[in-house]
């Protein structure tokens, strides 16, 4: 298991010096420059040029970007008061992981009971509800369920607030993180509950699952030891880019809600040319997909030790 663990860990760091290498370059392609303000001349912009490195050529600027990189430093914001962005990406991460860990809860909590329901009780009025769902949350973005609850439970019945900022109460209605996180949760939801419907009528009717009910275990225990615990390993491949897509798929909702995170600096950021908070981000984001890809191959292991003892041999 440690060779295991450890292969992929290597890879992770490979691979995100990749990106770290390729993000620098593209963003240096953006048309523009940061200093787009129509009162600086041309004598300004070049000693603003300097200042942050930019007249230097491209390679020198890598070359620096990197060093900083490998100390912890993801440059300085040309719009945020010259503020480091690892410390603005610090100050903006922790609305984004709400929304997330939230977000996540509620899809992965429906999606599996949907999923569930649904393979027990095939061709029914359940299975039928979650193929529903399912399609609309795959084929419906965020941001429209997003406008859709902002305008019928928050701005109609009122129940939550449709902006982020209100004053805190002591009504659970005054929270904030609620519509927001219920938008993204759709999405989830529908490729869960579709996932585990799938893996789960399959592995019903596989001959082990025929073999444990022969042996006279109960519907319950063969459902959740062998049918459940089996179907769970394409579903954790699923959830895994999902935490990422949660992450990305909130820079619309953000800005609809007006919640101040990750998403919502990055869309500023690239309005502004705002290269090093948008390659901070980017890499952010980056690091946080390739890390969770590596618990997911953990989980693998865990799961089912016989992709851990494959590992380990490899």
């Amino acid at each position: 298991m440690f060779r295991y663990v450890l292969k992929r860990v290597g890879y992770m760091i490979a691979t995100l010096l990749v990106v770290i290498s390729v993000t620098f370059f593209l963003v240096r392609l953006l048309p523009g420059t940061p200093f787009n303000d129509q009162k600086l001349n041309a004598t300004q912009i070049e000693i603003l040029n300097q200042k942050y490195g930019l007249d230097a050529p491209v390679p020198v600027q890598f070359a620096k970007y990197m060093t900083g990189v490998f100390q912890g430093k993801l440059g300085t914001s040309f719009q945020w008061d010259n503020k480091n962005v690892e410390d603005i990406i610090k100050t903006r991460m922790l609305p984004s992981a709400m929304l997330g860990v939230q977000s996540l809860a509620i899809g992965t909590t429906i999606g599996l009971t949907l999923g569930i329901v649904a393979a027990l009780n095939r061709n029914s009025f359940w299975d039928y509800s979650s193929t529903i769902v399912s399609v609309i949350g795959v084929s419906v973005p965020s941001f429209v369920f997003a406008a859709v609850l902002q305008l019928y439970i928050g701005l109609k019945a009122q129940l939550f607030p449709i902006a982020w900022g209100l004053p805190l109460g002591s009504d659970f209605r005054y929270v904030w993180t609620v519509l927001p996180s219920i938008a993204l949760s759709f999405f989830t939801i529908s490729n869960v509950a579709r996932f585990t419907r799938t893996e789960l009528v399959e592995v019903m009717n596989s001959d082990y699952i025929i073999t444990a009910k022969s042996k006279g275990l109960s519907n319950f225990t063969v459902v959740i030891k062998h049918g459940i615990r089996n179907a769970l390993i394409p579903v954790i491949t699923v959830i895994g880019p999902l935490v990422v897509g949660l992450l990305t798929g909130s820079l619309v909702v953000e800005k609809v809600f007006a919640v101040p995170g990750l998403g919502d600096l990055l869309v500023t950021a690239i309005s502004t040319n705002d290269l090093f908070v948008i390659s901070g981000v980017a890499i952010f984001y980056s690091a946080f997909y390739i890390v969770t890809i590596l618990i997911v191959d953990i989980l693998y292991g865990v799961i089912d030790p016989r992709i851990r003892l494959a590992g380990g041999k490899a």
